[in-house]
């Protein structure tokens, strides 16, 4: 593709014009000229928004997609077509399918499937075989096929070897292993937050100690171990302060936090409104004042959609029947910019893709254009027409959202939201 963006704030703090107000030409799909006022050429398109600004393209570390073998909830074209029009050009795709992708003939069969696209899917292979927690996966194999990252989607590993090994196993390649918080023989059958809100409800609760305790022992392990371990969505202020201190020790240790935990509370389950059930589960005020306290100084590395379609069969059932799960993409953006500046949104949608690709996004000239495109302007409130998503379990509907997604270019291609 051939366009000049024009009159952006460019968001890249890898950039001299980082803050500023700037045109960006891109000639086959490379970025060729960044300055005030460029020329316009006969054989390219303008792209012009109100109050525009530009970043490094954002990456979802989170994302579930149906297929192969949930095709219903979602497909991966359309999950690609998603995620471009939410203003991310890659995301991590969980091994939550059916066959779980747990070899490298699965995780070949996504990046085949993915190709050609404009936003780039990337892979998480499960740790374990079947992601049943008992024995390792082919991981090697896997990230030679092209797995970027290694876990148990919603799994706890409960054997503390597995970790163990796996931590001490990947350093041979450089791979990242990726644990669940959660301790399940503390949670039994909960579906909700342990306290008085479940209490009053009737409903079976998860402590946040469920979480905490395995957060300690995944960091002790990677004290004893070395290695590159990331704590997927932490939900409880506890969980904070020990990976704060793991970092003050020098541990290689990242986390990240789901949208729907920073922006909602327990409070919204009184209805019973299964939209609302998630794991983790939403928590108490001062947990989520806590989340929102590590985003912003640095404690938690990245937001995340935790994006998870689900039928609709999966999720109109009674509370502690229904699946664990949301739908957010559409909304990523929108809620984070309600909670922090657009500097700092910016800073957390694209970390992770350094820490799960080692390459780090930059806009520089003579680099292949991978750009979201977005305006910290305006609200909107969340309705069912913005759903893009096959499956319709959001827990956003309603919700007051900052700012507007105007779409993303990556792959020598222009995604319009």
């Amino acid at each position: 593709m051939n366009a000049r963006i024009t009159k952006a704030t460019l968001l890249d703090e890898s950039n001299e014009h980082h803050g500023k107000q700037v045109d960006l030409r891109i000639e086959n799909g490379i970025i060729t000229e960044i300055g005030t006022d460029l020329t316009p050429k006969n054989n390219e398109e303008e792209l012009q928004f109100e109050n525009l600004s530009v970043s490094p393209g954002w990456f979802d570390s989170s994302v579930s997609v149906g297929e192969p073998g949930f095709e219903e909830r979602e497909t991966i074209i359309n999950a690609l077509k998603v995620a471009g029009k939410s203003g991310f050009t890659a995301i991590a795709v969980n091994a939550n399918s059916a066959p779980v992708i747990d070899n490298n003939a699965s995780v070949a069969f996504l990046k085949n499937k993915a190709a050609g696209n404009a936003v780039n899917l990337h892979p998480i292979g499960a740790l374990t075989k079947n992601a049943a927690g008992v024995d390792l996966a082919e991981l090697y194999d896997m990230q030679q096929a092209g797995a970027v990252a290694f876990g148990d989607y919603q799994h706890a590993i409960s054997n503390p070897n597995l970790i163990k090994i796996a931590l001490q196993y990947a350093q041979g390649f450089d791979g990242l292993v990726l644990s669940f918080p959660q301790e399940d023989d503390l949670i039994i059958k909960g579906v909700a937050n342990e306290g008085e809100t479940a209490i009053s409800l009737g409903l079976k609760g998860i402590p946040s100690l469920a979480e905490h305790i395995q957060v300690a022992r995944d960091l002790y392990i990677l004290e004893y171990t070395g290695g590159k371990l990331h704590i997927p969505t932490i939900s409880t202020a506890q969980s904070v302060a020990l990976i704060k201190e793991a970092k003050a020790k020098g541990l290689d240790v990242t986390c990240s936090v789901a949208i729907v935990n920073l922006f909602y509370t327990e409070a919204m389950l009184n209805e019973f409104d299964t939209r609302y059930k998630v794991l983790p589960p939403l928590r108490t005020e001062t947990d989520r004042q806590a989340l929102i306290a590590g985003i912003k100084d640095g404690t938690i590395d990245m937001v995340t959609s935790d994006h998870n379609p689900l039928d609709i069969e999966l999720k109109k059932l009674e509370f502690d029947h229904a699946k664990f799960g949301t739908i957010a993409q559409e909304a990523t953006w929108g809620a984070l910019l309600t909670l922090v500046s657009e500097k700092r949104a910016v800073k957390l949608l694209t970390a992770a893709q350094e820490r799960f690709t080692q390459v780090k996004s930059k806009i520089e000239i003579g680099q292949p254009a991978n750009l979201s495109l977005f305006t910290t302007k305006g609200t909107t409130v969340f309705v069912k027409e913005h759903i893009l998503s096959k499956s319709k379990n959001t827990a956003f509907l309603g919700a007051k959202l900052k700012g507007k997604v105007y779409g993303i270019i990556s792959n020598n291609q222009f995604i319009a939201s």
